[in-house]
Protein backbone atom coordinates (compact mmCIF):
# COMPACT_ATOMS: atom_id res chain seq x y z
CA UNK A 1 0.00 0.00 0.00
CA UNK A 2 0.87 3.29 -0.71
CA UNK A 3 1.97 6.28 1.92
CA UNK A 4 0.36 8.10 -0.91
CA UNK A 5 -3.16 6.58 -1.28
CA UNK A 6 -6.59 8.46 0.27
CA UNK A 7 -6.58 6.02 2.30
CA UNK A 8 -4.00 4.00 4.01
CA UNK A 9 -3.43 1.17 6.97
CA UNK A 10 -0.24 1.62 9.07
CA UNK A 11 1.67 -0.47 11.09
CA UNK A 12 3.81 1.40 13.76
CA UNK A 13 7.09 -0.03 14.95
CA UNK A 14 10.00 1.13 17.23
CA UNK A 15 13.28 0.00 15.76
CA UNK A 16 15.45 -1.49 18.42
CA UNK A 17 19.13 -1.20 17.81
CA UNK A 18 21.01 1.00 15.34
CA UNK A 19 23.12 0.55 12.33
CA UNK A 20 26.57 0.91 12.42
CA UNK A 21 28.79 4.11 10.91
CA UNK A 22 29.17 4.91 8.55
CA UNK A 23 25.20 4.85 8.48
CA UNK A 24 24.67 5.79 4.90
CA UNK A 25 27.18 3.84 3.23
CA UNK A 26 25.87 0.67 5.20
CA UNK A 27 22.36 1.73 4.65
CA UNK A 28 22.69 1.85 0.90
CA UNK A 29 24.63 -1.84 0.68
CA UNK A 30 22.64 -3.02 2.77
CA UNK A 31 18.99 -2.51 0.61
CA UNK A 32 20.68 -2.40 -2.79
CA UNK A 33 22.22 -6.87 -1.35
CA UNK A 34 18.48 -7.19 -0.53
CA UNK A 35 16.93 -6.05 -3.12
CA UNK A 36 13.80 -7.34 -5.08
CA UNK A 37 15.12 -10.23 -7.27
CA UNK A 38 12.50 -10.66 -10.62
CA UNK A 39 11.35 -14.35 -10.95
CA UNK A 40 9.05 -13.60 -13.93
CA UNK A 41 11.45 -15.79 -16.25
CA UNK A 42 12.38 -18.20 -13.50
CA UNK A 43 11.22 -21.38 -12.03
CA UNK A 44 10.51 -19.87 -8.51
CA UNK A 45 6.98 -19.12 -7.09
CA UNK A 46 8.31 -16.08 -4.67
CA UNK A 47 10.63 -13.66 -3.91
CA UNK A 48 10.92 -10.55 -1.41
CA UNK A 49 13.06 -7.82 -1.01
CA UNK A 50 13.78 -4.03 -0.90
CA UNK A 51 12.56 -1.31 -3.53
CA UNK A 52 12.49 2.22 -4.53
CA UNK A 53 9.64 4.30 -3.33
CA UNK A 54 9.47 6.45 -6.73
CA UNK A 55 9.97 3.65 -8.67
CA UNK A 56 9.13 0.06 -7.02
CA UNK A 57 9.65 -1.93 -10.33
CA UNK A 58 13.12 -0.41 -11.02
CA UNK A 59 15.18 -1.15 -7.59
CA UNK A 60 18.02 1.71 -6.97
CA UNK A 61 19.67 2.95 -3.60
CA UNK A 62 22.23 5.11 -4.81
CA UNK A 63 22.70 9.03 -4.17
CA UNK A 64 20.60 9.15 -0.87
CA UNK A 65 17.36 8.48 -3.51
CA UNK A 66 15.60 7.02 -0.28
CA UNK A 67 16.36 10.42 2.29
CA UNK A 68 14.00 12.78 2.62
CA UNK A 69 15.50 15.07 5.74
CA UNK A 70 15.62 12.60 7.96
CA UNK A 71 13.55 10.28 6.89
CA UNK A 72 14.37 7.04 5.20
CA UNK A 73 11.88 5.84 2.46
CA UNK A 74 11.82 2.80 0.39
CA UNK A 75 9.29 -0.32 0.01
CA UNK A 76 8.99 -3.87 0.75
CA UNK A 77 8.09 -5.69 -2.28
CA UNK A 78 6.80 -9.63 -2.26
CA UNK A 79 6.07 -10.99 -5.65
CA UNK A 80 3.86 -13.92 -5.73
CA UNK A 81 3.01 -16.50 -8.40
CA UNK A 82 -0.38 -18.53 -8.34
CA UNK A 83 -1.13 -20.97 -10.45
CA UNK A 84 -4.53 -21.84 -10.74
CA UNK A 85 -5.05 -25.85 -9.61
CA UNK A 86 -7.34 -26.16 -13.23
CA UNK A 87 -4.42 -24.51 -15.28
CA UNK A 88 -2.29 -27.39 -13.30
CA UNK A 89 -4.71 -30.05 -14.02
CA UNK A 90 -5.45 -29.78 -18.11
CA UNK A 91 -1.88 -28.98 -18.31
CA UNK A 92 -0.64 -32.46 -16.35
CA UNK A 93 -3.70 -34.66 -18.39
CA UNK A 94 -2.33 -33.17 -21.80
CA UNK A 95 1.07 -33.92 -21.13
CA UNK A 96 0.31 -37.45 -19.22
CA UNK A 97 -1.40 -38.11 -22.82
CA UNK A 98 1.65 -36.72 -24.94
CA UNK A 99 4.29 -38.75 -23.17
CA UNK A 100 2.18 -41.88 -23.01
CA UNK A 101 1.57 -41.61 -26.77
CA UNK A 102 5.67 -41.10 -27.41
CA UNK A 103 6.64 -43.74 -24.81
CA UNK A 104 4.11 -46.74 -26.40
CA UNK A 105 2.80 -47.54 -22.38
CA UNK A 106 -0.47 -47.76 -21.67
CA UNK A 107 0.22 -46.46 -18.41
CA UNK A 108 2.46 -44.60 -15.99
CA UNK A 109 3.71 -45.35 -12.51
CA UNK A 110 2.87 -43.20 -9.66
CA UNK A 111 6.19 -41.78 -9.10
CA UNK A 112 6.26 -41.09 -13.13
CA UNK A 113 2.89 -39.48 -12.52
CA UNK A 114 4.46 -37.31 -9.90
CA UNK A 115 7.68 -36.72 -12.14
CA UNK A 116 5.13 -35.21 -14.70
CA UNK A 117 3.24 -33.15 -12.15
CA UNK A 118 6.84 -31.92 -11.19
CA UNK A 119 7.53 -30.84 -14.57
CA UNK A 120 4.40 -28.97 -15.93
CA UNK A 121 3.67 -27.16 -12.60
CA UNK A 122 7.96 -26.25 -13.26
CA UNK A 123 7.21 -25.14 -16.86
CA UNK A 124 4.10 -23.34 -15.79
CA UNK A 125 6.09 -21.31 -13.32
CA UNK A 126 8.44 -20.06 -15.69
CA UNK A 127 6.15 -18.79 -18.12
CA UNK A 128 3.50 -17.31 -16.05
CA UNK A 129 4.77 -13.70 -14.55
CA UNK A 130 4.33 -12.91 -11.10
CA UNK A 131 2.00 -10.58 -9.06
CA UNK A 132 3.82 -7.54 -7.12
CA UNK A 133 2.37 -6.35 -4.04
CA UNK A 134 4.66 -2.87 -2.80
CA UNK A 135 4.04 -1.74 0.72
CA UNK A 136 5.79 2.00 1.77
CA UNK A 137 7.84 2.20 4.74
CA UNK A 138 8.77 5.68 6.08
CA UNK A 139 11.82 5.37 8.69
CA UNK A 140 12.63 7.87 11.17
CA UNK A 141 15.74 6.88 12.14
CA UNK A 142 17.03 9.50 14.74
CA UNK A 143 13.34 8.64 16.54
CA UNK A 144 13.73 4.86 15.77
CA UNK A 145 9.82 5.27 14.67
CA UNK A 146 8.80 3.06 11.40
CA UNK A 147 5.90 3.58 9.78
CA UNK A 148 4.65 0.25 7.81
CA UNK A 149 2.06 1.21 5.35
CA UNK A 150 -0.04 -1.88 5.99
CA UNK A 151 -1.77 -4.16 8.19
CA UNK A 152 -2.17 -7.61 6.43
CA UNK A 153 -0.77 -10.33 8.71
CA UNK A 154 1.25 -12.08 5.93
CA UNK A 155 2.68 -8.81 4.79
CA UNK A 156 3.85 -7.69 8.60
CA UNK A 157 5.33 -10.60 9.30
CA UNK A 158 6.91 -11.57 6.07
CA UNK A 159 7.99 -7.50 6.49
CA UNK A 160 9.49 -7.96 10.02
CA UNK A 161 11.45 -11.49 9.43
CA UNK A 162 12.96 -9.70 6.38
CA UNK A 163 13.74 -6.35 8.02
CA UNK A 164 15.73 -8.33 11.04
CA UNK A 165 17.69 -10.24 8.80
CA UNK A 166 18.75 -7.65 6.42
CA UNK A 167 19.89 -4.65 8.99
CA UNK A 168 20.08 -7.29 12.61
CA UNK A 169 18.28 -5.00 13.93
CA UNK A 170 14.29 -6.07 15.63
CA UNK A 171 10.70 -4.59 15.46
CA UNK A 172 8.57 -3.74 18.44
CA UNK A 173 4.73 -3.11 17.54
CA UNK A 174 3.15 -0.09 18.90
CA UNK A 175 -0.44 0.27 19.82
CA UNK A 176 -1.77 1.24 23.29
CA UNK A 177 -0.86 -1.28 25.18
CA UNK A 178 3.04 -1.09 24.17
CA UNK A 179 3.13 2.52 24.26
CA UNK A 180 1.28 2.24 27.91
CA UNK A 181 4.31 0.22 28.87
CA UNK A 182 6.79 2.56 28.29
CA UNK A 183 6.06 5.40 31.02
CA UNK A 184 4.38 2.74 33.75
CA UNK A 185 6.56 1.62 36.75
CA UNK A 186 6.54 -1.82 37.61
CA UNK A 187 3.06 -1.51 39.69
CA UNK A 188 1.23 0.67 37.46
CA UNK A 189 1.99 -2.19 34.47
CA UNK A 190 0.72 -4.70 37.39
CA UNK A 191 -2.56 -2.64 37.06
CA UNK A 192 -2.53 -2.36 33.35
CA UNK A 193 -2.21 -6.12 33.30
CA UNK A 194 -5.90 -6.44 35.33
CA UNK A 195 -7.74 -4.76 33.80
CA UNK A 196 -10.98 -6.14 31.45
CA UNK A 197 -12.43 -4.44 28.57
CA UNK A 198 -15.35 -2.49 29.11
CA UNK A 199 -18.91 -3.15 27.27
CA UNK A 200 -20.90 -0.07 26.14
CA UNK A 201 -23.61 -1.53 24.21
CA UNK A 202 -25.60 -4.41 24.88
Amino acid sequence: MSLLSTNVSITRYQVLGQLSEPLMDNLTRLLTQNAIVEIDDEDMDQSIGWTSFEDPFTPNFTGSSFVIGSQFIFSFRMDKKAIPSKIVNKRYRQEIKNRLKESGKEFFSRNEKKQVKEDVIRDLSIRIPATPNVFDILWNYEKAILWFFSTQKSANEAFEIFFAKTFKLNLVRRFPYTSALEFLSDSEEDLLNKLTPSHFME
